[in-house]
């Protein structure tokens, strides 16, 4: 394996090396000649302007095409933020249905006193990833015999739906809901598939945990503000649902498989640099455009030392060496970093 790394490394510096070795090469070759034959310094000057116009040429083309490339970037990120926005939204929906159920009659008695006192600052994640050893308290609380039925990882998941950051619990009855979720919130959500749990507890394992979960002990007034906050996420899938446990496990599933995804995705996508292929691009067009055309100029026009013109050529045509034989292995590099 560290063999076959070591050979793509070699493959990938091979153009450079060759185009580096090409320009200098030409270099001395053509200081040789000018010093054995004076009369190359006359076919220099006349093909200087074409050499100019060649570089000018393709410099041209190539700030063209990364204007409308990063104009064509800014519009994708910009459209990715207004997208994000309207996920962020249903987000806020659906952490506010979860701190109605949460600060909800529908718990047995005792449960959140048990879990507020006895394992203050416990969080879902702890739970899920007590394995780790990070956390004495999470391990206390899977090696412990609980009386609720198992709900108590329920309610510590929806404590979880309510944090913006894994490291931070909520304190008290303060909900924060940001104008932009934080990656890693999100990520955790997605890791430990959060919003799953209504799924499971009253879809796929209602019939264990119905004496223990009363969805009917939420207020009515709150029933219908769950119902208005559902079809604000999306009416579609929910307009013809009504305050039950099938409601709850559809709603969870959806949030868990759309929403959440969805949430991670258009916040990596208002985070994108700019594509490396610009970054390669830019390099050429600066190159070109400073050896090619700027420093062939200004030795024209102030009668410099013919040196400065063959080095600007020499570079000129070692980047189009470089652009021919390292153009492809680098798009082949990012082809395949992106489907990795």
């Amino acid at each position: 394996m560290a063999k076959r790394i070591s050979i793509t490394r070699t493959l990938n510096t091979l153009p450079l090396a060759i185009s580096r070795s090409e320009e200098l090469s030409l270099f001395l070759v053509t200081r040789h000649m000018l010093d054995v034959d004076p009369a190359i310094a006359l076919t220099l000057d006349r093909h200087a302007p074409l050499m100019i116009g060649i570089s000018a040429g393709l410099s041209a083309l190539l700030m063209v095409y990364l204007a409308i490339a990063a104009v064509f970037h800014k519009n994708t990120r910009m459209q990715a933020i207004e997208t994000l926005s309207v996920f962020t939204q249903k987000m806020h929906y659906f952490r506010e249905i979860i701190e109605i159920l949460l600060r909800s009659k529908m718990w047995l008695p005792g449960l959140k006193e048990y879990l507020e006192e006895e394992y203050e600052g416990l969080t879902f994640f702890q739970v899920k990833e007590f394995y780790n050893g990070k956390s004495k308290l999470a391990i206390e609380f899977m090696e412990e015999h609980h009386q609720y039925n198992d709900t108590e990882n329920l309610y510590l998941e929806f404590k979880s739906l309510l944090m913006t950051h894994p490291l931070e619990p909520i304190k008290g009855d303060h909900v924060v809901y940001p104008e932009v979720y934080d990656k890693a919130i999100v990520q955790q959500w997605l890791r430990h598939k959060c919003g799953s749990g209504l799924w499971y507890y009253f879809g796929y394992k209602y019939g264990e945990f119905k004496g223990a979960l009363d969805y009917n002990a939420v207020f009515e007034r709150h029933q219908e503000k769950i119902m208005n906050l559902a079809l604000s996420i999306s009416n579609e899938a929910f307009q013809d649902s009504s305050f039950n446990e099938v409601f709850l496990a559809k709603l969870g599933e959806y949030m868990n498989q759309e929403i959440m995804p969805k949430l991670l995705l258009y916040r990596d996508q208002t985070q994108t640099n700019l594509p490396a292929l610009m970054n390669y691009l830019y390099a050429i067009f600066a190159t070109l455009m400073g050896f090619g055309v700027l420093l062939p100029m200004i030795a024209l026009l102030f009668q410099l030392s013919l040196s400065f013109l063959v080095f600007g050529i020499s570079v000129t045509l070692s980047v189009l060496v470089y652009v021919a034989l390292g153009l492809y292995p680098f798009l082949y590099r990012e082809a395949n970093a992106k489907k990795a």
